[in-house]
């Protein structure tokens, strides 16, 4: 089977989409797959505005429509709604290919953090990006109740995971930073409302992995945190090993990756009820949600750290890949159902 994966968001970029995409194509791969990953890495790049470690494709629609032609795939998906996604997704309703979509970012949510833009409008161009897909993939079942709610379609819900011969209880580091540690391992962006968390009065110590345009700010801003700059690997399985809670203060994220790693290696979680917090933790004792971000951490020092382990094997990324696939074999939608989109 010939699988091209469209995407705007790929390798260097670390964050939950390319970890989700990368794992998923050695799934694939693993499985006998032929899998092509058109990034922008293929192609001219210039820098996102506001955000300018993220490259954007220069790229038009007669070069996706070569490359695809080329590869001939049997399924194509868009992974982002960006400037590749957007062009192969105008291939396919040209050409009549049936394609499935992947919905990975509160983009609204994000947006508004950044510009005056109503929530309401970008939901409506979202809506009508995913449309004439066959299946759109959503993280949580959270996530595609509330997508269904705003009118999107043929939403399945695709479970993430965890890689746990990387990600498992290991030596922690000796960082020499007084107990307990409240980490978190995010990138460091308006959105990602890390003030809600370094904002709290805590014991111990707060600890911040990750990099992103607001990394400088909050390092003047918060001189008693520290701030590690990004980790992966082994490097950022130790850093999960040497905490005593992880905090998650997103309100936009659509599942968060980062928390099932947590758990895997063995650190409860303290987060806000948002979708991936709430689909992941809920019940299961290996975390506390509340709106009391503060509450949260201090009742997370309480957890057993085997509740934590027991729920990341949930977690795994042959589920993902099923799941992927079952969704790829769905049959091609009647053109009348997409004719006013495909007028694009």
């Amino acid at each position: 089977m010939r699988i091209l994966i469209a995407t705007d968001a790929w390798m260097p970029q670390v964050n939950g989409v390319v970890r989700t995409l990368s794992s998923l194509v050695d799934q694939l791969r693993e499985r006998g797959a032929e899998v092509l990953v058109v990034s922008p890495d293929a192609f001219r790049t210039v820098p996102c505005p506001s955000y300018p470690q993220i490259r954007l494709a220069l790229v038009g629609l007669s070069t996706v429509g070569g490359i695809v032609r080329d590869f001939d795939p049997d399924a194509i998906h868009i992974a982002t709604e960006g400037p590749i996604g957007l062009q192969v997704r105008r291939l396919c309703l040209r050409e009549g290919r049936p394609f499935t979509t992947s919905f990975h970012t509160r983009f609204p949510e994000y947006l508004r953090q950044r510009a005056p833009v109503p929530e309401r409008l970008t939901y409506a161009w979202l809506r009508r990006f995913h449309a004439p897909a066959t299946a759109c993939l959503v993280p949580t079942e959270t996530m595609r109740r509330d997508l269904a709610d705003r009118g999107f379609r043929n939403l399945v819900t695709w479970t993430r995971g965890v890689d746990r011969r990387l990600f498992r209880p290991t030596e922690p580091l000796q960082l020499d930073l007084p107990r307990p540690v409240f980490l978190t391992v995010s990138r460091v962006a308006p959105e990602k409302n890390l003030q809600a968390f370094l904002n709290l009065d805590l014991p111990g110590s707060k600890l911040v992995v990750g990099d992103g345009p607001q990394l400088a700010e909050m390092i003047r801003r918060y001189p008693e945190v520290h701030f590690a700059g990004a980790k992966t690997g082994e490097a950022l399985a130790h850093y999960y090993s040497s905490g005593d809670v992880f905090v998650f203060p997103s309100k936009t994220d659509t599942f968060g990756i980062v928390l099932i790693e947590a758990l895997a290696c063995g650190l409860p979680v303290a987060a806000f009820p948002e979708p991936g917090p709430l689909d992941v933790l809920s019940g299961t004792g290996a975390g506390v949600i509340s709106d009391d971000l503060r509450a949260a951490c201090l009742a997370a020092l309480r957890l057993d750290p085997q509740d934590a382990l027991r729920r990341a094997r949930h977690y795994t990324w042959e589920a993902c890949a099923d799941v992927f696939l079952d969704a790829s074999r769905r049959p091609a939608r009647p053109a009348a159902s997409f004719e006013l989109v495909a007028a694009q």
